[in-house]
């Protein structure tokens, strides 16, 4: 069933799940991956009717245009409060602090986390979002990594969760992050691994609190193209001398023959970084790449769906059940 935004509708349908989409990418990346999650969650409600809900906080950094997006078609923050959902996705940000606590949105995210554990009934929290709950909630510090971790990576499936339903026993999964969690600690705090990877660590693992939080260092959000623009982004930043390091090529993403192209470019950069090479980047990673990761992703929330709607079931029956009773007892 098609998913509609619940500002475009009128009325309570009981029968509905009414999901919250927290999205705090900045810049180009906020109308993506919007866009990302809408694909995701049409292809996943097979037999749902979803009303997504879409709010950012309102202290991640943003440009004008990013603003106006928000300000048009997305909820306030201080309207969210007052609404409890069955379910809430909390997409991650691009890092400006080493420590999570001292980024500008660190107040409002553990805000957000406090209020998703009392009125939720499940809790996607991807990438830096994931990061930042563990810490708030268990006092988990991530990691920094010596090398960004990018690039599409096998992980595979450690547990028979009901969220894994029909998942392949290995999949490919887009990370893109420069810290990491350590299993041990997970482990420690209660933290149920579900997938991870020989090269990728930990990929995604889950807590049963008063909200089934899932969490997710990857992102099965991706479109086929969305790393190839990051390394692209990314080269830009370098070659306009916004970042030092020249960035890695993403891990088993890419073909040897444009492997090969892009290797020798870095090599022209490094001798004599100039911003007219990001055109001859451009030019070889602009090819149609096939999704391998869509389908798993689709399986993963289409389950994600269904145990929402199981617990929707539940609680209204519980109701149904105390009412019949208390009509009797009077």
């Amino acid at each position: 069933m098609p998913v509609c935004f619940g500002r475009d509708v009128s009325g309570n349908d009981g029968n509905c799940l009414d999901i919250g989409l927290v999205n705090n990418m900045p810049g180009k990346a906020l109308q993506a991956t919007e866009r990302q999650f809408l694909t995701l969650l049409n292809s996943a409600a097979r037999n749902v009717s979803v009303r997504l809900w879409l709010y950012a906080l309102p202290d991640v950094p943003r440009t004008d245009s990013g603003r106006r997006h928000i300000d048009s078609f997305y909820s306030g923050i201080d309207q969210l409060w007052d609404r409890p959902l069955d379910g809430l996705i909390v997409t991650g940000m691009e890092p400006r602090a080493s420590n999570l606590k001292d980024e500008p949105h660190w107040a409002s995210m553990t805000r957000l986390i406090d209020w998703a554990e009392r009125n939720t009934r499940s809790t996607i929290w991807s990438c830096l979002a994931a990061h930042a709950a563990v810490l708030h909630t268990d006092g988990i510090v991530r990691r920094r990594l010596s090398e960004k971790r990018f690039g599409l990576f096998e992980c595979d499936r450690v547990s028979e969760h009901p969220v894994l339903a029909g998942v392949p026993s290995t999949l490919s999964v887009p990370h893109s992050r420069w810290n990491d969690l350590r299993e041990q600690e997970l482990s420690a705090a209660g933290y149920g691994v579900l997938t991870r990877g020989r090269e990728a660590g930990v990929d995604m693992f889950i807590k049963q609190r008063q909200s089934l939080f899932v969490f997710l260092q990857g992102h099965p959000e991706y479109d086929a193209n969305s790393l190839q623009l990051e390394y692209a982004r990314d080269v830009g930043r370098h070659l306009r001398r916004e970042s030092e390091n020249y960035p890695p090529l993403p891990y088993a993403y890419f073909d040897r023959e444009t492997e090969a192209a892009l290797t020798a470019i870095e090599a022209r950069a490094v001798r004599d970084p100039r911003e007219e090479l990001l055109a001859d980047v451009t030019a070889h990673t602009t090819r149609n790449r096939t999704n391998v990761w869509h389908s798993p992703a689709i399986r993963i929330y289409s389950n994600w769906l269904a145990h929402l709607s199981a617990a929707q079931a539940q609680a209204t029956g519980q109701l149904r059940r105390d009412l019949e009773h208390h009509s009797v007892a009077t």
